[in-house]
């Protein structure tokens, strides 16, 4: 049914699996489509009580499909002089891809994401929106953007704060380095670390089912109201960020950098 996503349930815990495209679990069109319909199935099925959210493969997410991204950003980076249609369209995408990660953030069931191997970009918004996150040793997390000339706008500058803190965001957002499992657990990213990726999702699965257990309306509460105490300020935090890159995106950065992953080579970055 689902081409980005497998979704099996079983005694009332669902798990959400991401299996492409490629080896690296990356965000195409399928998966911005996808991903908002299956949370909010989920969120009306009385079955389901709790929900874990793995990658398939070696890793969680390398995010964005920056390939199957170039059409929409090409209108808006090909001219020095992009016009307003151009801009209109990708603010309207933005919101778009914005409003599926926040399906996930906005799902009454209680979600946990197991994650191994890299969690890139857009990998690190989608777990900045569930409630608890577990990683395996070998997992690596990168808010990336900013080494790809790219602030960051699918909801981590918005989320993580609450959860890592504003020092360790800015740290992350601002660098775009690289951290390990080990680091992402001492800041707070990831509640618990496990051996390996089948140790993590059973940690994972064995959390679901314990929320499982609990009444499922006073859970739904807890979420609830958990979710209204920061809700109004990442909405507007994500207004202004698509406002921003609607009108800042292009640059003569963003392509020196697109062409750098593509050639593989370091960019060179002058500020234009």
């Amino acid at each position: 049914m689902w081409k980005a996503f497998t979704v099996e349930t079983k005694d009332h815990v669902a798990q959400v699996t991401l299996t492409g495209p490629g080896k690296g679990n990356a965000m195409g069109p399928d998966f911005w489509d996808e991903l908002p319909q299956i949370f909010r199935q989920l969120d009306r099925d009385p079955e389901v009580r709790a929900v874990v959210l793995a990658g398939s493969g070696a890793h969680f997410s390398v995010g964005l499909d920056l390939k199957a991204a170039a059409g929409f950003i090409a209108p808006l980076v090909g001219s020095e002089n992009a016009l307003a249609g151009p801009r209109t369209e990708f603010h309207d995408m933005v919101k778009r891809w914005q409003g599926s990660v926040t399906a996930v953030a906005e799902c009454r069931k209680p979600t946990i994401a197991a994650v191994q191997g890299w969690c890139i970009g857009g990998g690190v918004d989608l777990i900045a929106a569930v409630d608890i996150r577990y990683a395996s040793a070998d997992a690596k997390f990168s808010v990336r953007e900013a080494k790809i000339a790219i602030v960051a706008d699918i909801g981590s500058l918005q989320r993580l704060p609450a959860i890592i803190g504003d020092g360790h965001m800015r740290e992350l957002a601002l660098t775009g380095k690289d951290i390990d499992s080990a680091r992402a657990e001492k800041i707070g990213l990831v509640n618990d670390v496990f051996a390996t990726p089948e140790e993590c999702l059973e940690a994972a699965h064995a959390t679901a089912r314990e929320i499982a257990a609990n009444a499922p309306l006073t859970v739904q509460g807890v979420k609830d109201v958990l979710h209204r105490q920061r809700a109004g300020a990442v909405a507007d935090g994500l207004n202004y960020v698509a406002a921003w890159n609607a009108a800042f995106f292009a640059s003569k950065d963003l392509l020196e950098a697109i062409g750098a992953v593509f050639e593989k080579r370091t960019p060179n970055f002058t500020g234009e």
